[in-house]
């Protein structure tokens, strides 16, 4: 599933919300992706992680590597369609790290799988981890690109959804006092 068929399943699960938010990259906008509306669908997600894996067979990929908490669906289901293993990286003392004995060396060609990428930062600590233990990332798959980003290996994206955001101090719902919500799963301190 991709392209206009997944636009309308985010439409139709009610996962494009409106108002005003603080997405996870700090920055501000007027519209919001609630990814967990779709991941919550285990046939949605199955339909989604096949379209991803059969996109990431010519890379040969031997491990799916994720980010801890939403990618953890998805990167589960991806790695299944393809045969693989599947890990996640998550948060250590705030450091990106591989923990409860997940391994990468060096033969090792991941896969790194994503489901909203605006900013592209948790990509971007996932392939640091990844470099970091040696292995290779081959390619990076996404749900949802809401911004281009360039993580320096092909980059899958089943959907381009252009979403406008802007730095907090520019913002110009902020500017008006609109109320803030914070609906990500991962929650910065305010300022």
């Amino acid at each position: 599933m991709e392209g206009e068929a997944l636009a309308a399943a985010l439409a139709e699960r009610g996962a494009l919300l409106e108002g005003h938010f603080r997405l996870s990259s700090g920055r501000h906008s007027d519209r919001f992706i609630q990814k967990f509306r779709i991941l919550e669908d285990p046939l949605i997600v199955e339909q989604i992680a096949r379209t991803l894996a059969d996109r990431a067979k010519p890379y040969a990929t031997t491990i799916v590597v994720s980010a801890a908490v939403g990618g953890i669906v998805l990167g589960y289901e991806t790695a299944r369609q393809l045969g693989t293993k599947a890990i996640f990286v998550e948060k250590e003392a705030g450091a990106a790290s591989l923990r409860r004995g997940f391994a990468l060396g060096p033969g090792d060609r991941a896969f790194v799988v994503e489901d909203v990428v605006t900013t592209g930062g948790s990509v971007r600590e996932v392939l640091a981890v990844v470099a970091a233990r040696g292995a290779a990332t081959v390619a990076a798959g996404v749900i949802v690109r809401r911004q281009p980003s360039d993580f320096g290996v092909p980059t899958i994206a089943l959907v381009d959804l252009p979403v406008v955001s802007h730095d907090p101090a520019d913002c110009p719902q902020c500017a008006q006092g609109e109320p803030i919500t914070e609906p990500g799963s991962r929650h910065l301190q305010s300022p």
